[in-house]
């Protein structure tokens, strides 16, 4: 299989390397040499008391937007980059690898895509055009206490009256929400329904309504992302439910963003690599020569051949997609594969480096690996748990019963 450009390809990642050469703020250039996490950062900086956090954000979303490439998977006519697949795995390597942060949020990624295939024409004028502009960012509403890979089993309730809905519940791991101006959610509106009929799909405009309480949820590496979101009587206008009342499961399950190649990241984990390998080799590394230097080239080794297996992974996703077909069990491999491989390689940067990445000073190199180690041990579980993604290879992939 050839995974070269052709000529067309290679002529739009010219492109794409042009914009973000000449219009990347420097602040993500910066940010983008030292931090392991911040692939949400364009969307704290938007809100950021930062003078010079704000303006980049809006210099980004600008040059964008000029081109429709907030959202290139959205059709043309909704203002989006309408892409070719091909086209969308080419900008997502070349924002991956310069670490350009996308723009958008949920609202891109999810939202728009939703209401773009279930959304009235008024939901579709009133919602897609902010979003394309960054002028509003949405957070997700899905995941509750009880309900997390078995997302069917959310119980946040929302009950009609009259020509709205009072919404009284709980979600969780709602990324970013602190920083977002809407969310929308899955709540259940008929508890006596089988728990995948029962839902319905809801917009919440505003995240700060009466109401409405977004507390932190703090990870090992003491970083605010994650939030818990509490609903006490929240109304919501009828207006806002997307789809049909009780069918919100299949609205909320539509994804028309066709980044499962995970394209970002095979490119991340190469590039961290990379960056291990030139610190073991400039002799700044202390854990090369500690325990004996052999296992931890070794170790380098088996990281390198394994991004790059990463790497043959999204071309051949990415190939099925050209081809119309749509992956199923290859994207839970790649999910899996990537999520564990972060996870071996971040270890791996903590043994290069030996005691010193005790230090958990993340301006260092060393304590950069370990602050990279604590971030990837929810790897395996967002987005699908390893063992929701096993399943589904052994079933939908192996064909073994289900047990």
């Amino acid at each position: 299989m050839d995974w070269n450009d052709n000529d067309e390809q290679r002529a739009f990642r010219e492109q794409v390397r042009t914009v973000i050469a000449e219009r990347l703020p420097a602040r993500y250039r910066t940010l983008a040499e030292h931090a392991h996490e911040g692939e949400r950062q364009w969307e704290f900086d938007r809100k950021a008391d930062d003078p010079e956090a704000r303006e980049a954000a809006a210099e980004w979303a600008a040059a964008l937007s000029e081109r429709g490439w907030v959202a290139p998977h959205w059709p043309t006519e909704y203002g989006g980059g309408g892409m070719t697949v091909a086209e969308q795995f080419v900008f997502r390597q070349e924002m991956a690898e310069a670490s350009a942060p996308a723009v958008g949020g949920s609202g891109v990624s999810l939202l728009g895509p939703t209401l773009i295939v279930h959304g009235t024409d008024e939901q579709k004028a009133k919602y897609l055009p902010p979003i394309l502009a960054g002028e509003r960012v949405w957070a997700q509403g899905y995941s509750e206490p009880g309900a997390g890979s078995d997302l069917a089993s959310v119980a946040t309730r929302a009950v009609r009256d009259g020509d709205e809905y009072v919404v009284n519940g709980q979600k969780i791991w709602t990324s970013g929400a602190h920083a977002a101006d809407s969310i929308f959610a899955l709540t259940r509106t008929d508890p006596d329904a089988p728990k995948h009929r029962g839902i319905s799909f809801l917009l919440i405009e505003d995240i700060h309504a009466p109401g409405i309480t977004v507390r932190p949820l703090v990870n090992l590496n003491d970083k605010h992302y994650f939030n818990e979101t509490f609903f006490e009587d929240v109304r919501v206008p009828a207006s806002n439910l997307v789809g049909e009342e009780n069918r919100g499961w299949y609205v909320g399950m539509t994804l028309l963003d066709f980044e499962r190649s995970n394209i970002g990241g095979a490119v991340g984990a190469r590039r961290t690599l990379r960056a291990l390998m030139a610190h073991a080799t400039s002799g700044d590394a202390p854990g090369m020569t500690q325990l004996g230097a052999g296992p931890r080239r070794a170790a380098l080794a088996e990281r390198w051949i394994e991004t790059e297996v990463m790497f043959q992974y999204s071309f051949r996703i990415v190939s099925m997609q050209q081809a119309g077909l749509i992956p199923n069990y290859e994207a839970s491999t790649a999910k899996l594969f990537n999520s564990e491989l972060v996870q071996r390689l971040a270890l791996t940067g903590t043994r290069v480096f030996g005691l010193h990445s005790n230090n958990g000073d993340e301006s260092t190199a060393a304590g950069g690996f370990a602050r990279a180690y604590l971030a990837a041990v929810p790897a395996t579980i967002r987005g699908g748990t390893s063992e929701v993604q096993r399943n589904i290879i052994a079933t939908r992939g192996l064909g073994l019963p289900r047990g």
